[in-house]
This record gives structure tokens, C-alpha cells and sequence, in this order.
């Protein structure tokens, strides 16, 4: 599980590397359950002529449903389990809507306890490029107001090299779902029925721990 990650450091690198305009509000870089951060989805229907088809939004981490009451849910919803996620209230909505979104990221923290006691691993991609991971958005309205928020989609890491390594020893290992670029635009438009299937067969390869 991921409660911690690095944002795309520089307005170059993430355009360069995701091909779209940032958003003036690019979120914190350092970035914890209900902090701001940037995510990508799909271009809305109706959206301004040369929009794109694909467009970078600042949300929360931590998914907020249609039908909460306040935002702390940020603290226990940065993460769903694929596996599960059609079926608890928290996500249900957003996963049948097929409300698929990228989370960009320089690097993901996890605990490593290979020493006995929980170190701070960095987790990055082999080749030092941004990554961009799967997750699942959502849109919450009190009055005039959208508050736009996403969470990670995680797998199980039993067969991982490296992130079958992090988390207290006894508890169940999991790893969050990294999408090759090639494969950004084929996530953001699967329809729900396909998306247990792709999430799955991500095994996270081009993880390497770098620090």
C-alpha cells in the first residue's frame, strides 16, 4: 500500500513526458493522504474545442464519494484493492463508471523492514522517467463547489522482486499499479468489465528501488 509519494518535480518534465498542459494549480509535491496532487483522466464531454483528449486535474489523495459528508475519508481511501474495489461503497461508483485516471509520480514510498525495523524505501522507475500510476477519480459536490479526489488501485506482491520486500513481516504484500506510457490511454478508456484483467497482468516490472 502507498500513502506516500513524490509529484513530478518541473512543469517541462511532466509535459514532456505525459504530452499535456499543466494545470495552474499543480498541487504538493511531497504528497500524504488529503493533500493536493495532480491526476490525468479522461477529456469530459463538452469540453473547449482543442482541449485534448486527455486532460491533467489538481484532486486529493484519498477518494471522497459522491455521498460522504466531509473529507476526512481522505485517511483511509488513498488506496483500493482491485480486487474489491467494485463491490465497497467507498470506490464502487467510481470503478463501475469506469472513472479510470493516472496519478504522475517521481517516486513512491514504502516501508522496508528487510532490517528488522520499518526504513523509508524510494521506489522509482530503472530508467529515472516519471511513473505514472492506476488509479480511480472521483468528483464531490457540497453547494457551488467541486472537489475533485482519486486513489491508487493496488495488486497482490506476493512474486515481486522488490515490492515483496516492503511492509511488516506477517502482513499481506501489495504493490500499486504502474502503467507503461504506451499503455496511459488504453487504461483511461478500458470499460469496467476489462479492468480487474489489466490490472492484474501489471506486474510492476519497471520498478527498481533506486534509494
Amino acid at each position: 500500500m502507498c500513502s506516500h509519494y513524490q509529484g513530478i518535480q518541473g512543469r517541462e518534465r511532466f509535459e514532456r513526458h505525459f504530452g499535456m498542459a499543466l494545470p495552474e494549480d499543480t498541487g504538493q509535491a511531497d504528497v500524504w493522504p488529503g493533500y493536493r496532487a495532480l491526476f490525468i483522466r479522461n477529456t469530459p464531454p463538452g469540453a473547449a474545442p482543442g482541449a485534448g483528449r486527455l486532460q491533467a486535474l489538481t484532486g486529493l489523495f484519498g477518494l471522497v464519494p459522491q455521498w460522504s459528508t466531509d473529507l476526512r475519508m481522505t485517511r483511509s481511501t488513498y488506496n483500493a484493492r482491485s480486487e474489491t474495489a467494485m463491490e465497497k461503497p467507498s470506490f464502487r461508483d467510481a470503478w463501475r463508471r469506469g472513472q479510470h485516471c493516472i496519478i504522475p509520480a517521481e517516486a513512491l514510498f514504502e516501508p522496508d523492514w528487510r532490517s528488522g525495523r520499518a526504513v523509508a524505501a524510494r521506489i522509482g522507475s530503472a530508467d529515472g522517467a516519471p511513473l505514472g500510476v492506476a488509479g480511480l477519480w472521483s468528483c464531490w459536490q457540497v453547494q457551488e463547489q467541486e472537489i475533485f479526489s482519486f486513489t491508487m488501485l493496488t495488486v497482490n506482491a506476493d512474486h515481486h522482486p522488490v515490492m515483496r520486500e516492503m511492509h511488516k513481516p506477517g502482513d499481506e504484500k501489495r504493490m500499486v499499479v504502474v502503467v507503461p506510457p504506451p499503455l496511459y490511454e488504453h487504461w483511461l478508456h478500458l470499460p469496467e468489465r476489462a479492468s480487474l484483467g489489466f490490472l492484474q497482468s501489471q506486474t510492476g516490472a519497471a520498478l527498481a528501488q533506486l534509494a
